[in-house]
């Protein structure tokens, strides 16, 4: 294999983690920009990985950082405006900041996360994701753009706070339960990319990345409960009701859920173009995965609950 140098934002979050492993054992050199880099101390020890901490805000940092690299990958994005992070903020300005420093520091190689439904202006968060694939296309750049529907896994945002909430009561209350997905599990996200990374005939393409089965997400939540053996009422919430809980989740800590997830929701979250099909993989099944995922996680937290009683 042709070793590379890629330099990654966004290499600390949910995908990144995954696709990170990936490539260290492929043999390529990474370098991931983080403000974060003492939180996330498990991926300094994969091999060929080195974090550095950086504001990927900062064109400076940017170009710094990435220069040297055959390509530069980014995974940054938010589900939620908090603060000062905002969904223009986070996928306009950045996406902007990194292509003119590819271009100064002579990068060709650009791959973009973003996500299905890209574009459609019923939320800030797809109006921005596609905004930032329009830079991204009109930049001149050798890019590939991903669309993934949601991605579960190890240590995702989905499957493990939707198992959280069930388990604070007897009744969870799910605002747009008709939603359809087609959720993609993250290993074969991280498959996708890594065969990209160095095949030069995926340049110019947006590869659209979801699973093989369509379901609505009131099922998947029942599913949830039921691979965890809990004994709850799952609630569909009609539209009114479900307005009103994205308004009253954004007055809670962590925003857990919002008014542009509501509409984001309001949009079915599934491809036309099976992008994992045309890179030769065969994509995992929602129903088989949950098992072991849960599984996996409560072995986790058993393991951590015998530390602390050790150290008490």
């Amino acid at each position: 294999m042709n070793r590379k140098r890629f330099a990654v934002l966004g290499g600390t979050g949910f995908i990144g983690s995954h696709l990170l492993a990936a490539l260290a054992h492929d043999g390529h050199r990474i370098t991931v920009l983080s403000r974060n880099r003492e939180q996330k101390r498990g991926i300094n020890v994969l091999p060929n990985v080195h974090t550095v901490n950086a504001d990927v805000y900062d064109r400076a940092a940017l170009e710094k950082y990435i220069a040297g690299n055959d390509a530069v990958i980014n995974l940054v994005g938010i589900l939620n405006e908090t603060g000062g992070a905002t969904f223009t903020h986070a996928h306009v300005d950045l996406t902007a900041s990194l292509i003119a420093a590819c271009r100064q520091v002579g990068i060709h190689r650009i791959h973009l996360m973003s996500s299905l439904n890209a574009g459609n202006r019923t939320s800030m968060y797809l109006k921005t994701r596609g905004e930032a694939e329009a830079q991204v296309r009109n930049s001149g750049l050798d890019w590939t753009i991903y669309r993934p529907s949601v991605v579960y896994g190890e240590g995702d945002g989905f499957i493990f706070r939707f198992l959280k909430l069930l388990r604070m009561g007897p009744v969870l209350p799910v605002a747009r339960p008709h939603a359809r997905f087609a959720p993609v599990y993250v290993g074969d996200v991280a498959r996708a990319i890594r065969r990209c990374l160095t095949d030069r005939t995926s340049i110019g393409q947006i590869h659209e990345l979801y699973g093989p089965d369509t379901l609505e997400l009131i099922d998947m939540v029942r599913m949830v409960r039921d691979a965890a053996g809990l004994r709850r009422v799952v609630l569909p919430l009609p539209g009114a009701l479900g307005r009103l809980q994205a308004f009253a989740a954004e007055l809670m800590p962590g925003k857990p859920f919002s008014r542009d997830n509501f509409h984001s929701l309001g949009v079915d979250s599934i491809g036309t173009r099976d992008g994992l099909a045309a890179l030769g993989i065969t994509p995992r099944r929602f129903a088989a995965m949950l098992p072991a995922l849960l599984g996996h996680f409560d072995r986790a937290r058993r393991l951590d609950q015998a530390r602390l009683t050790q150290t008490a």
